[in-house]
């Protein structure tokens, strides 16, 4: 009876480091998505702000001391 529990609790090999390597290769492409995710990030951002600071030769330029514009008013029961 002892030799039974023996072989029932004996762990098989192939599929423990079957599934160690699929997880390995599901954290390393998941690593890999994020880095291709930040860095795609970073240089949306990046263009954006530099896209931000080109002016357009055909809209005109805003003025600081323009007068306020008159405002109607929306009035609430």
């Amino acid at each position: 009876m002892p030799i039974n529990l023996m072989r029932a609790s004996a762990r098989p090999d192939t599929p423990a480091s079957r599934a160690r390597n699929v997880d390995i290769v599901a954290i390393a492409l998941t690593a890999a998505l994020v880095t291709l995710q930040m860095a795609g990030l970073a240089m949306l951002e990046r263009s954006h702000a530099h896209a931000m600071q080109v002016q357009f030769p055909d809209e005109p330029k805003a003025c600081a001391e323009s007068a306020a514009a008159p405002v109607s008013q929306i009035l609430f029961d």
